[in-house]
């Protein structure tokens, strides 16, 4: 049977574990969605334990933040502990708060403490453009220069990064490193691991951003020894547009003081004694700042019901599976038409989606909306796909191609302008 077929495609899916998971989400019709990592679709249970909390404020009013099912006071430790085993940490070691940015300040201002001549912080050329803003702003904060304090190591092909070129930078004078897990465009997977032993080897902090891994490939942050890390669950994890972020920091930093000192820093049987000085938490929740948006916390616990069920090595399992064949498709189907896979080709390389490359991309991404199927263009030449393990389908991974191969062939893209629109 061919590759190339929907019966071949069906196959697949009939033998797939996961396969009945794509019920519990709301799929629109007519429609191929190829575009949750940058925002997953609703699920069912997502959808439940918002409506939960809400009758929670309904029913009690103030008295939600200790009673009902999910008492919200609570809440951002008990879904650290939920979160835990997709990052491989302990429960202690993550707290459900902020977003990716607020939570890179905040760890930021907690662990670049610049001495002597280890003032500088390392990050990468290709990283996403809101975390360079961030150390910028950092560094500025500190009294230096952000052109001559703020080093990215260059990519030698503008697509990935070596991990030697990485360490090489890690020069006596930096403070600090703070790269990605998985890097956005290309969807290589840095390996963490070799890193942070570099970085402790040199005496130098070190933290992540799992924007595009967390919810898509296995973590082992705790045994790892990663100073900290950050993240967004409105990717993978199905939390909904702008949902509430998370973090990790180490046990061993437990007692470390938050650069970003606030309300919900304090250990949370004081908190109401309401003292002038700070008792922080005594462990990744001294890390928080403000009150929980418990609202845009809501929909991430049954989000995370659906994780819990199957486990990240279930779904790393078959997001393999998927990208394969996906990959295989466009080797055979698609690379006559201009496409340059732009992706790490190994298995143990590669995130949870393929990045495709063409001189057209924004027209062609456009024409695909316009078909029904959904991707994400990347300035300047980008096209992001991703089959998600627990809603697309082999037999999605087959009715894209396909649609995008007739695309090519018609030229129907060129009736549409090269030009991003709003939101890529």
């Amino acid at each position: 049977m061919k590759k190339y077929s929907l019966d071949f495609a069906k196959a697949l899916d009939a033998k797939d574990d996961l396969a009945k998971y794509r019920k519990e989400f709301y799929l629109p019709e007519n429609m191929t969605y190829l575009d949750g990592n940058s925002l997953g679709i609703l699920s069912r249970r997502a959808e439940s334990s918002l409506l939960q909390v809400l009758d929670s404020w309904k029913q009690f009013g103030i008295d939600g933040w200790t009673k009902g099912k999910y008492p919200w006071f609570y809440l951002s430790e008990k879904l650290g502990d939920v979160t835990a085993p997709l990052v491989g940490a302990l429960s202690d070691e993550i707290i459900v708060t902020g977003s990716t940015t607020v939570n890179l300040h905040q760890l930021v201002a907690t662990f670049y403490q610049p001495k002597g001549n280890k003032t500088k912080i390392l990050a990468d050329e290709l990283n996403f453009p809101s975390d360079i803003y961030a150390l910028q702003s950092q560094i500025k904060h500190k009294g230096y220069n952000p052109d001559t304090h703020l080093i990215r190591v260059k990519s030698k092909d503008g697509r990935t990064l070596q991990e030697d070129d990485i360490i090489a930078a890690m020069t006596e004078d930096i403070s600090l490193v703070v790269l990605p897990a998985v890097l956005y465009r290309s969807g290589q997977i840095l390996d963490i691991k070799r890193l942070t032993a570099a970085a402790r080897e040199r005496n130098i902090y070190i933290g992540f951003d799992l924007c595009h891994s967390i919810g898509a490939i296995p973590h082992s942050l705790h045994d790892w020894n990663v100073d900290f890390a950050f993240w967004c669950n409105y990717k993978y994890l199905n939390a909904g547009p702008g949902s509430v972020g998370g973090l990790f920091v180490h046990q061993h930093h437990f007692g470390k003081a938050p650069g970003l000192a606030g309300w919900f820093s304090s250990k949370k049987e004081v908190q109401f004694d309401m003292e002038h000085v700070l008792t922080p938490a005594d462990n990744a929740g001294a890390y928080q700042i403000g009150t929980p948006h418990v609202l845009s916390i809501a929909p991430l616990i049954g989000s995370l019901e659906l994780f819990s069920e199957v486990g990240i090595l279930k779904i790393r399992e078959k997001s393999i599976k998927l990208t394969n064949y996906m990959l295989d498709l466009i080797k055979d189907e698609l690379l006559e038409y201009g496409f340059v896979i732009a992706n790490p080709l190994e298995e143990t390389k590669r995130g949870g989606h393929i990045y495709l490359e063409h001189q057209e991309a924004a027209s062609i991404c456009k024409a695909l909306k316009a078909n029904g199927v959904i991707p994400d263009f990347r300035a300047p030449n980008g096209i992001r796909l991703a089959p998600i393990a627990f809603y697309n389908s082999f037999k999605d991974v087959f009715h894209a191609i396909s649609i995008l191969k007739e695309i090519m062939i018609q030229k129907t893209y060129k009736e549409y302008e090269n030009t991003r629109e709003i939101i890529a």
